[in-house]
């Protein structure tokens, strides 16, 4: 039995307490959390810690397989340059791919991260993740925009989820700009019949709306540069957004990531349809790459479940969800440490169907616990940390 006392315990799941304990078992799980030591415990010596205590934190967006590529990509170019920096140098030996993924998995877990949504396009990482503390979610991701290659395409990343069997695992789109119709009718049929998470990432810039909408902007000469036959593709006359939203499965929870250029307009449009989705905010790389953050004011009370990601080491400094959780708390003010905890933890672990165990302070899981130091009572300051206690 370990007994924590904190200034503040933020069980997610209720009220933030003041001089809150945590008692847990050997194995991390938790027995109790309240205002006092209970009377079994009052014999128990009791850690008594200066900051706050909060679960496990839940990555739901992360690339694990790009970690080699960390301080390789210049800063703010924006995503179309981004893509092709990220293609011209993402190539590097499996070993040296995988060593770096294994020191990402480190780092996430020494920043209080418990579980991860990681997108793979290879093998590499398939091997270490049993061995991994934390819990993953692997998307295998498709990429084409060529509607003759669709359905090759399809079954090599079926064949690619194979290699993941064992663990938690599915087949997901890339973006809009890199999914033609044809495979996302495939991805569609798949996920219809079978347990299939999907995550996607969404409006990481103006010019995929241009694209979509009017056949403009800079994917033009992106795929010019990639050599890509877009004579099939016709404009939709709305964003991207609206345009692929009815090509998705109703029946998988989607998670939509990055969002900079989702308006609310499309947040509307959504809820006209019959569709599960989530989303996902990585404000760090959408900085790093566009130097601009979604609109998050538009998303909030709007019924629909936020999750925190980190994205990748080639987009991020770091891989901490408290770095950016203070990135949003900084320039969205409104936003309290309370709702930012429930971004961070609990949502993402109901994205991930990993709820009953994670995401919150309550007798019977084992979420992990963190101590956030350098609190202003019930705020994070720019001088938070955290540290993680189990």
């Amino acid at each position: 039995m370990k007994i924590f006392r904190a200034d503040y315990v933020f069980p997610v799941c209720a009220d933030p307490i003041k001089n809150g304990v945590v008692i847990v078992d050997d194995t991390g799980k938790v027995l109790s959390v309240t205002d006092h030591t209970p009377p079994n415990a009052v014999n128990q010596p009791v850690e008594q810690l200066d900051g706050a205590l909060c679960p496990g934190f839940i990555n739901a967006h992360c690339h694990t397989e790009l970690s080699h590529l960390k301080g390789k990509l210049p800063i703010g170019t924006g995503l179309i340059d981004f893509i092709k920096n990220i293609l011209s140098i993402r190539a590097a030996d499996s070993k040296d791919i995988e060593a770096a993924a294994i020191e990402a998995d480190n780092e996430m877990y020494n920043n209080g991260i418990v579980a991860v949504g990681d997108i793979s396009n290879n093998n590499i990482t398939a091997a270490f993740k049993p061995q991994s503390k934390l819990y993953y979610h692997t998307f295998v991701e498709m990429l084409s925009f060529t509607p003759t290659k669709a359905e090759e395409v399809f079954n090599a990343a079926l064949a690619l989820l194979n290699d993941f069997k064992g663990q938690s695992c599915s087949v997901t789109p890339h973006a809009p700009y890199t999914v033609s119709k044809e495979l996302f009718k495939l991805i569609k049929k798949y996920s219809d019949t079978h347990k299939n998470l999907l995550s996607m990432h969404n409006q990481e810039c103006e010019d995929e709306n241009k694209f979509y909408r009017y056949k403009l902007g800079g994917f033009n000469d992106l795929y010019a540069h990639l050599g890509i036959d877009i004579s099939h593709f016709k404009p939709q006359a709305r964003n991207s957004l609206q345009s692929i939203i009815p090509l998705l499965s109703s029946r998988q929870n989607i998670l939509m990531v990055h969002n900079t250029c989702t308006n609310l307009k499309d947040i509307y449009f959504i809820k006209r349809f019959d569709r599960k989705i989530h989303w996902c905010f990585c404000p760090n790389a959408n900085l790093y790459i566009e130097k601009q953050l979604p609109k998050v004011e538009l998303f909030i009370d709007q019924g629909f479940n936020i999750t925190l990601g980190t994205d990748s080491l080639a987009s991020n400094n770091k891989l901490c969800i408290l770095s950016e959780m203070l990135t949003l708390q900084q320039n969205f003010p409104a936003l309290t440490t309370a709702k930012l905890m429930e971004w961070a933890t609990i949502n993402g672990a109901r994205f991930l169907d990993i709820d009953s165990d994670k995401g919150t302070l309550e007798p019977g899981k084992t979420p992990g616990i963190n101590l956030i130091t350098d609190m202003d009572g019930l705020q994070l300051t720019a001088d938070s940390k955290v540290k993680r206690l189990i």
